[in-house]
């Protein structure tokens, strides 16, 4: 016999067990981010290791968002400089395209932020949709959240009512869609453009500059941020995914250690 006798009780019991711990433990976290792409990695990563409680909230069951794909089901990934810094930062090896330009395989970049980001001790709620926000006194003190798959039941089935996790701090890193920034246009509190048509130079500049908050409580970070502002798209170059995630982490962090 190769592995030692263990039961499937004991597999059920195990699972079971550390999952309920951990989400008893993330009900009420410093940090929440709402989507696991580039921008919303890296700033659960920059939390995480400040020792800040950080909760990260995936919608689908595997993480990274758009970073695996690169563009055109080619799966490399390009980087302006000087955003290569934070690639050597995390380890992530890559080729010099030219003087301005980074090329690497966008699956094993995404890998090893992933590695990155839960090594720095951020949590994972993954197969999780946000259905709403926690608002208080005019401020989002965290978001309401259900099982992913209830959108694919028959409605008579997906009447099932949702559950909370607080947070002093959301982070909406659901890219386009903008998925929190969503309920609060749905109720009239704040008023959003649009992302635009593609300008690679343009946008990447402007979406690190209007990284930040965009309503008591939340932050907005990469793809989000432009279509809060109507700026530009970008495809798939990701140095101002990680330099946005990097801003709205340390935007969330100034104002946790106010």
């Amino acid at each position: 016999m190769i592995f030692s006798k263990v039961g499937e009780k004991d597999v059920s019991r195990a699972i079971v067990k550390r999952f309920s711990e951990e989400l008893l433990d993330v009900v009420e976290c410093e940090v929440v981010i709402v989507g696991s792409g580039p921008s919303g990695l890296l700033a659960g990563y920059e939390l995480a290791r400040k020792k800040v409680k950080t909760l990260v909230i995936e919608k689908n069951n595997y993480l990274g968002g758009g970073f695996w794909g690169g563009g055109y089901f080619m799966n490399f990934a390009t980087f302006r400089k000087p955003s290569e810094k934070i690639l050597d930062e995390l380890g992530i090896k890559y080729e010099k395209y030219n003087d301005n330009l980074f090329v690497t395989s966008a699956p094993y970049a995404c890998s090893k932020l992933i590695t990155k980001t839960c090594e720095a001790g951020a949590k994972i709620l993954s197969l999780t949709k946000v259905e709403d926000v926690i608002l208080k006194k005019n401020k989002v003190c965290g978001v309401v959240i259900n099982f992913s798959a209830i959108d694919f039941l028959p409605k008579p089935i997906a009447c099932l009512d949702p559950i909370a996790i607080e947070s002093e701090i959301t982070i909406d890193a659901t890219g386009h869609d903008a998925e929190v920034i969503a309920h609060l246009v749905k109720r009239g509190l704040i008023t959003i453009s649009g992302y635009g048509a593609m300008w690679v130079e343009k946008s990447e500049d402007a979406l690190v500059e209007k990284t930040g908050e965009v309503f008591p409580g939340l932050i907005a970070t990469g793809m989000a941020v432009s279509t809060v502002h109507g700026l530009p798209r970008m495809g798939p170059t990701f140095g101002a995914m990680l330099m946005s995630g990097r801003k709205a982490a340390e935007v969330a962090y100034e104002k946790l250690r106010k």
